[in-house]
């Protein structure tokens, strides 16, 4: 059976990154299909009444030694870009710019946004760097006979509109997040439980996934 799942990203997230290099591992023997699709976190953030994890005193710190850790357990290269967080939109529409008319990026664009951000530590803002960015992914595009439309399109911008208000409808409240059956799948730590759904485990099996949405809130 072939599985389609879709993989909601936002390349400012260290834990999207994460789950992007060990999605391959975690579906090793599987047929599937993988839609990678760009969203911004912030807009879900708001959506919650929530703060990024990387705005959080404590938290922040946190996150950026347990991405780094996880990251040498792993064996998956990582380094911190020079400030961090930035505003990403930058990066997602040029993305976009490079995604097919579902608004999905094939795996090297992915690959591309993700690197940008944590690979060699510097500003994933810097405007040459940005350009640099743009540069690799239009001659993508170009090299395989598509049209290079440009973060400032308006198609573009609404791609990522519509990419977002779709995650956010089915359910997705934060990145990384793999859907799959309409079933959400949120984190890192997420990707050996969507394989055990795919494989058909017992515990899906039962009552638990319905029982946890139906729990009485006590205040």
């Amino acid at each position: 059976m072939n599985h389609r799942i879709d993989f909601y990203y936002d390349p400012i997230s260290p834990y999207a990154y994460l789950a992007f290099a060990q999605l391959p591992e975690a579906l090793q023997g599987l047929s599937v299909q993988v839609r990678y699709r760009p969203v911004l976190f912030a807009a879900m953030l708001k959506v919650g009444g929530q703060k990024g994890p990387a705005e959080i005193a404590g938290k922040r710190e946190w996150t950026y030694r347990q991405v780094s850790w996880l990251a040498h357990r792993l064996g998956v290269p990582l380094d911190l870009p020079a400030t961090h967080p930035f505003n990403p939109l930058a990066l997602l529409r040029l993305g976009l710019s490079a995604a097919d008319a579902e608004g999905c990026t094939n795996r090297w664009v992915t690959q591309q946004l993700f690197e940008h951000v944590w690979h060699g530590g510097a500003d994933a803002a810097a405007p040459e760097r940005v350009d640099a960015l743009a540069q690799r992914l239009q001659s993508h595009v170009q090299d395989r006979g598509g049209v290079w439309l440009g973060p400032q399109d308006e198609g573009v911008k609404a791609l990522l509109r519509s990419n977002t208000d779709a995650a956010i409808q089915a359910g997705v409240f934060g990145v990384p997040t793999c859907v799959w059956q309409d079933q959400v799948f949120w984190g890192l730590d997420a990707l050996p439980m969507l394989r055990d759904a795919i494989d058909g485990g017992d515990w899906f099996a039962q009552v638990h996934w319905v029982a946890a949405a139906q729990l009485s809130s006590g205040v």
